[in-house]
């Protein structure tokens, strides 16, 4: 993944306290390895902490706060889960906003684990078909999509994974799907 396929593309990381250290943490390395300008963007600045499972690990700096984005300065947006920072994300209204903006936009969005519930509670999830946490399947279900048991699934602008475990396939997928997104735009331009 050497290949700076990405350079220059602009991805949001929307993330709070208690995310899952290598949801946010390998993903941002393989995506600023492939050449991406990566943001963590959360409700407050300063440092998010991160969570191993249940165990606390290391902080991570806050590079912008929700208020001071907005969907048209990134080209791509990445959710990582934890349950609690999923759960407390979901209810950001700007969250919401941000994601449902960029779907608007059809701007890739990549999930993993239970970070599907911000697209649950943004209404995005109808007709779609996608994988999550199992803890969350019913969620992603009533929420009008299929879910699937599979390590990475790709629809439409949106590629999920279910766990810390699918994260090498979810990464390959991730860039795959942005990369696409990013040639798409330069040929419509």
């Amino acid at each position: 993944m050497a290949e700076k396929n990405l350079q220059g593309l602009r991805v949001a990381i929307l993330a709070t306290d208690l995310f899952e250290e290598a949801e946010l943490i390998e993903t941002r390395k393989a995506l600023d390895a492939a050449g991406a300008k990566t943001e963590v963007i959360s409700p407050k600045s300063g440092e998010i902490q991160a969570v191993k499972h249940d165990q606390k690990t290391q902080k991570v700096k806050v590079d912008r706060t929700l208020d001071s984005v907005n969907a048209d300065e990134f080209d791509a947006i990445l959710l990582p889960g934890g349950a609690m920072n999923a759960d407390a994300l979901r209810m950001e209204r700007k969250a919401q906003e941000l994601v449902r903006k960029a779907n608007e936009a059809n701007k890739p969005i990549a999930v993993i684990c239970h970070g599907g519930w911000l697209l649950v509670s943004a209404g995005l999830l109808q007709g779609r078909k996608m994988t999550s946490y199992k803890t969350i399947q019913d969620d992603i279900k009533n929420a009008g999509a299929t879910w699937t048991d599979e390590p990475v699934v790709r629809d439409g602008n949106f590629v999920s994974s279910r766990q810390p475990d699918d994260i090498p396939a979810f990464n390959r997928e991730m860039i795959t799907l942005f990369a696409e997104s990013r040639t798409k735009k330069d040929k419509a331009a």
